[in-house]
């Protein structure tokens, strides 16, 4: 019982350091469940972080959406 505690709170450590990578908490939660903490581990630090997201802003006089522009241009 003591080594089921200990893998499911491996597993839940490892999905907590995943939550802002690639495949979230979720998905570092069931590699590490099914293929072992320490694959769990090692797929952490073979990923990319999360993209960042880009903002959109409506066009007040259309519905149509632009993207932010970064460089300050109308």
């Amino acid at each position: 019982m003591t080594i089921t505690l200990l893998y499911m709170a491996l597993c839940l450590l490892i999905a907590f350091v995943g939550v802002n990578r690639k495949f979230g908490f979720w998905g570092y939660f069931f590699c590490s469940f099914f293929l072992t903490p320490p694959i769990g581990a090692l797929l952490i630090l073979a990923s990319d972080p999360k993209p960042k997201s880009r903002q959109v802003r409506k066009s007040p006089d259309s519905s149509v959406s632009h993207p932010e522009s970064t460089t300050g241009d109308p």
